[in-house]
């Protein structure tokens, strides 16, 4: 979890104070280097604000659609095989736990050997 805005700019009001890094870390219970990294994050794009997280794209959602009338086609196939054809059709190497974390999230349950 991250700390508001309102206690990241205290912290940093008591930084701009001229308050050492260990006196502010100690006064507000952070860890020094997360006040380092605030400071410098602030220097840097001007945020005081949290990082937002960012919506990264799967690596199995460009072979979904493929996986998903895989497992139609024969519904008894086990992750292996399906890596196995990853590999062989598409070209893709992945590990089991890809093709695994991908059936879970298309909620498909599949067999791991």
């Amino acid at each position: 979890m991250s700390y508001s805005k309102e206690f990241r700019g205290a912290v940093l009001a008591a930084c701009d104070a001229n308050e050492g890094t260990q006196s502010v870390a100690l006064r507000f219970k952070v860890s020094e280097s997360w006040g380092r990294r605030v400071k410098q994050q602030r220097r840097e794009t001007g945020q005081v604000a949290a990082k937002t997280t960012r919506n990264r794209k799967r690596i199995w959602q460009d072979w979904a659609d493929w996986l998903l009338a895989k497992i139609d086609e024969r519904p008894d196939v086990c992750l292996r095989e399906l890596q196995a054809a990853l590999k062989a059709e598409r070209n893709v190497v992945v590990s089991l736990q890809t093709v695994c974390n991908a059936c879970h999230a298309l909620e498909r349950s599949r067999k791991k050997l």
